[in-house]
């Protein structure tokens, strides 16, 4: 990929939903809802701190995170749906 995303901002690609629920109807793509896990893809340099220097982010490359419903931008890169967010847009990371 190339892009890499600047300061604070993370870019996440989101992992899609099960096409089958658990009782074993299959969902149409209509009636799914966005999905709210992804993985990082990119990660910025980090934010500055009030005193200046960069503090780096706790997520990297290839973290299984969970965020919002509507956080981040949708984007198309390389053919590919991405969302670009802040870090403080994602709840945390999946283990």
């Amino acid at each position: 990929m190339k892009f890499k995303p600047l300061h604070d901002r993370v870019v996440v690609e989101p992992l899609e939903q099960e096409e089958k629920s658990s009782g074993g109807i299959i969902i149409p793509d209509t009636a799914k809802e966005k999905p709210m896990q992804g993985k990082v893809i990119a990660v910025g340099s980090g934010s500055r701190g009030d005193d200046g220097k960069v503090v780096a982010l706790d997520v990297k490359k290839n973290d299984k995170v969970l965020y919002g419903k509507w956080s981040g931008t949708e984007v198309k890169i390389d053919g590919k749906t991405l969302l670009i967010m802040r870090e403080s847009d994602i709840m945390g990371i999946l283990q």
